[in-house]
């Protein structure tokens, strides 16, 4: 039995992680549940799962999730520190990180210093600290278990190559809702159009990323810290269907896929479950009903956030930090009609060369680094 602290329990993770835990009670209980403000649905999952304790870090919902929760003997806790605090649980075995953003960094930290193993689903994490985690997680002896669904099909066709090199990896996108479509396009698309991704149900911030490529961007940067990968060694390739979740290219010229419907319970159970591989009835692939797979490659002219990604990749140190923050503030402009769509990719590119870069940054150089990229970008949208 296996209990799991999921940091994040409100969004699409977070509840499909739920839906795990809920078809396999003799594998899974819930030890903790944290949302950030949604008190109502946090009291609704304590009450069917019964944690040990939940936090709700927005603190005036504080006394509404406590009174509610009085009869259940489940602990409640309010605010950011307690993230940090609740994962060091000795209880605790795996952490599913699936919180969104850059809120993810710190209790990422705090479990892996707790030697707890760690379900990754917030890839901002790796993205602003890829350095720090991976040695944190070496000398703890934690396992980081990939919980995207690119990131998991990497960790699955490696299962049994331990030993032999990787050439390359190859990363999926779907192309997100304007697949083929130019700049001129662009420059009016609203966000109702930008959130109807055609094959994946997600939260707002991730379906924007996804539209942009720069959820792929983020991707292509974790996967080199999860992998220990040079940046020519990544390479992305646009893959409509989201049928192959993602490819790995071993040196003998050899590839494997790992395939499946695009859902992402899969993933999930795969890497809470690991090393098993748990029974489920998710839907199975059907090869009559995709009589063709397509590939092509990503147009970075026009889509020019995933080029911001690579060169922000190359750069290393505290380069992805801006460029996660900046685009957290943009999208979440984008969302709020205060920038039109290409805007976005504007205000990341901005940021980026006004922000000074550390080579080898200390994990407070990425914490001053978030909030004066953070600052930067405001002023930048006036």
């Amino acid at each position: 039995m296996k209990h799991i602290a999921i940091l994040g329990s409100s969004g699409s993770i977070g509840t499909q992680a739920l839906e795990v835990v809920e078809a396999h009670p003799d594998e899974f209980c819930v030890e903790v549940l944290t949302v950030n403000s949604n008190a109502e649905l946090l009291i609704a999952q304590a009450k069917k799962f019964k944690p040990n304790a939940v936090v709700i870090v927005d603190e005036s919902k504080y006394q509404l999730v406590k009174d509610a929760l009085q009869n259940d003997m489940i602990k409640v806790f309010a605010g950011e520190a307690a993230l940090e605090q609740i994962v060091q649980m000795d209880s605790i075995n795996i952490v599913l990180t699936a919180l969104v953003g850059y809120a993810g960094l710190k209790p990422t930290i705090a479990a892996i210093k707790a030697k707890k193993m760690i379900a990754l689903a917030n890839k901002e994490t790796l993205v602003v600290a890829g350095k720090l985690i991976t040695q944190l997680a070496q000398e703890n002896g934690v396992n980081i278990y990939p919980v995207d669904s690119e990131h998991s099909a990497i960790f699955q066709c490696l299962a049994g190559e331990w030993e032999n090199k990787i050439e390359k990896i190859y990363l999926t996108a779907s192309g997100g809702p304007f697949l083929g479509k130019d700049v001129e396009f662009l420059k009016s698309v609203k966000k109702e159009q930008a959130l109807k991704h055609p094959n994946w149900t997600m939260g707002a911030k991730i379906t924007i990323d996804s539209a942009t490529l720069m959820n792929k961007g983020l991707e292509v940067i974790e996967a080199k810290w999860l992998f220990n990968l040079k940046a020519e060694q990544v390479e992305v390739i646009v893959h409509p269907q989201s049928i192959i979740h993602s490819l790995v290219q071993f040196e003998d010229g050899s590839m494997k896929a790992q395939m499946g419907l695009p859902d992402m319970k899969l993933p999930i159970q795969y890497a809470l479950g690991y090393p098993q591989r748990l029974k489920s009835i998710f839907p199975r692939f059907d090869f009559t009903k995709y009589p063709q797979l397509t590939f092509s490659q990503p147009d970075t002219k026009t889509f020019r956030n995933l080029a911001l990604a690579y060169d922000a990749m190359r750069l290393c140190g505290n380069m992805p930090c801006v460029m996660n923050a900046a685009n957290e503030i943009a999208v979440d402009a984008f969302l709020h009609d205060k920038i039109g769509f290409i805007e976005i990719t504007k205000l990341i590119e901005n940021s980026m060369n006004s922000i000074t870069h550390i080579k080898n940054p200390s994990l407070n150089d990425y914490i001053e680094t978030d909030k004066e990229s953070r600052i930067k970008a405001l002023e930048m949208l006036g």
